[in-house]
């Protein structure tokens, strides 16, 4: 494979070419984030006594903007916003706190995804993608239960879960089985529990959510409950519905290189199970350019800034690099099973035609 031995000749060179951070880009892309979402949540405010259409406006511009954030957050839990480790982390905090996400505990969990991108038997995605084995085993309904729960229309439903609910709700878990812990007269060196690996995770997560916890209880004292969480959940639920959308598709589209640990290689995953989802401009503002996801698998060192330039400046390395549009998004995301034996994810109707091929021939 020319493509897969050009990249394992070429990746440690191409980090240290494009994979140098900035403190001062880092800085002002915070600044080009954070004034803009603070100006539309005043914008928000201000509407609430005045104009319904700013408010909606306003609403839309936030959920942009935290779509933003979120790829803001994921890039400091890299180490690549900055050169400086300590505003990664002062940063990073910042943006888990506006996403919802402990970032220091997400980012240990999306490191495991980067070490084994392609690897479909160890790592299944954001949608936790079923094998066609695994697929054929379950009922009818199940069946209907795993396509329904995976289109479109439940994503924001899912961001929701996963950046409103499930970080408060596995904290309160996990301190409720820790206080019983404590009670039975147990040391915290024999506590265990499976909502954090480590006390380093817990204090992460118990920082961002006092600091969240207390932010809502002072929108809701100064604006009231209702405006606010009429504001505040309907735009980081489908802010968060983007960004699994885009985190999905650019694993999960047809014929996605998907191997088991057996077979796996580092580079296959990088060509050929990572897309290039080609957006216009101010998407890729947006998204702090994380469509170019095939080069931030060749290197996480390489920042957001950088990655444009890196993909340019090296097309016939990405030549082989599967290439996604927008209009190419809701087929994709039908793409949510894996066929082991092929080695690659495909569609339910490529399923249901295999497994009818299979069906004996009657005369």
């Amino acid at each position: 494979m020319a493509a897969g031995c050009e990249y394992r000749r070429r990746r440690l060179a191409l980090a240290r070419s494009y994979g140098a951070s900035s403190n001062a880009i880092g800085l002002f892309q915070s600044a080009t984030t954070l004034a803009p979402l603070a100006a539309l949540w005043a914008a928000a405010v201000w509407g609430l006594s005045h104009n319904v259409y700013v408010i909606l406006a306003a609403a839309l511009g936030i959920t942009l903007i935290l779509v933003r954030v979120f790829a803001m957050m994921h890039e400091c839990g890299h180490n690549a916003l900055f050169a400086s480790r300590a505003l990664n982390r002062g940063f990073g905090f910042v943006y888990g706190v506006l996403s919802g996400m402990p970032q220091y505990v997400w980012s240990v969990h999306h490191e495991f995804h980067h070490r084994n991108n392609g690897n479909w038997e160890r790592y299944r995605g954001p949608l936790a993608t079923l094998s066609t084995h695994e697929y054929a085993a379950l009922s009818e309904t199940q069946r209907k239960c795993y396509r329904r729960m995976r289109h479109m229309a439940c994503a924001p439903l899912g961001g929701f879960m996963y950046l409103i609910l499930n970080p408060r709700v596995n904290w309160l878990k996990g301190n409720a089985a820790l206080l019983g812990h404590l009670l039975r007269g147990r040391g915290l060196a024999s506590f265990q529990t499976r909502h954090w690996k480590c006390w380093r995770e817990y204090l992460h997560m118990s920082a961002n959510n006092i600091v969240l916890l207390s932010a809502w209880f002072a929108a809701s004292y100064y604006l009231g409950p209702g405006p606010f969480f009429a504001l505040y959940l309907p735009t980081l639920s489908l802010a968060g519905a983007g960004g699994i959308i885009l985190f999905t598709v650019q694993h999960n589209f047809e014929h996605s290189y998907a191997a088991p640990t057996a077979t796996w290689d580092y580079d296959k995953g990088a060509i050929y199970g990572t897309s290039f989802l080609v957006l216009p401009g101010w998407l890729n503002w947006v998204t702090a350019n994380i469509g170019y996801h095939h080069v931030h698998h060749l290197s996480s060192a390489i920042p957001n800034y950088a990655l444009v330039k890196c993909h340019e400046e090296n097309l016939e390395l990405f030549a082989d690099v599967p290439r996604l549009h927008l209009g190419q998004v809701p087929a994709s995301l039908r793409c949510i099973l894996w066929d082991p034996e092929a080695e690659r994810i495909i569609s339910f109707e490529e399923y249901e035609r295999s497994v009818a091929a299979q069906q004996p021939q009657t005369a």
